[in-house]
């Protein structure tokens, strides 16, 4: 996976690719899945109507948060969470959301099979309203797309800190990186590069 799809690619991060590396994702998809389809370079399905993106998307988000050791990540749209033991592989340590109970527990148990001892809290819930308690945030990274940033989003978000996210329609989106800086609070957007996710549903994104 590392070797064939993500550094032909372009993801160059070697803390991402070894984390990319150490991850089994294969324990995270859904049962009868091949060990070799878990490993192909597109998204698959999951319970509750969600996806697990492909390796790809995956790598290249995390590349763009910029994580580091001891930063305080939220993740909106735990999904299978896999995304969330990429980030803690990391050494971040990870607050991550989701909407679907049986979707939060089901990553905790993988996540105590496959990362024991990292520093996960869980929440379900609302995740375009963030965790207002338990924010500020150096890194927000959401995994599912919005119409726009929601404005609860961006008040979590600590100076200094970044943020990406898919932005656009129900149908094509681009992946945004924000970046707050430090000196006068402004926000600054990147656009990267197109993209399809899911849609995230909730207060401060699309109806349910």
């Amino acid at each position: 996976m590392v070797k064939r799809q993500l550094r032909p690619r372009g993801i160059v991060d070697p803390a991402v690719l070894e984390a990319m590396r150490r991850v089994p994702r294969h324990v995270f998809v859904g049962p009868g899945v091949s060990t070799m389809r878990a490993y192909g370079d597109h998204a698959l399905p999951i319970d509750a109507g969600q996806t697990i993106s492909q390796p790809y998307v995956v790598a290249c988000m995390t590349e763009l948060l910029r994580v580091s050791p001891g930063l305080r990540v939220l993740e909106v749209g735990t999904g299978s969470g896999y995304q969330t033991a990429v980030l803690a592989a990391l050494g971040a340590e990870v607050v991550t959301v989701e909407r679907h109970a049986v979707l939060s527990e089901a990553a905790a148990e993988r996540w105590a099979e496959v990362c024991p001892d990292a520093a996960i809290i869980r929440r379900v819930g609302d995740g375009s309203l963030g965790v207002a308690d338990l924010g500020p945030f150096d890194r927000i990274v959401v995994t599912a797309a919005a119409p726009a940033l929601p404005a609860a989003l961006d008040e979590q978000l600590a100076g200094g800190g970044r943020l990406v996210i898919p932005l656009g329609d129900r149908r094509d989106q681009v992946l945004a990186v924000f970046r707050r800086d430090p000196d006068d609070d402004r926000l600054v957007r990147r656009d990267e590069t197109p993209c399809r996710f899911v849609p995230l549903i909730g207060a401060q994104a699309w109806p349910g």
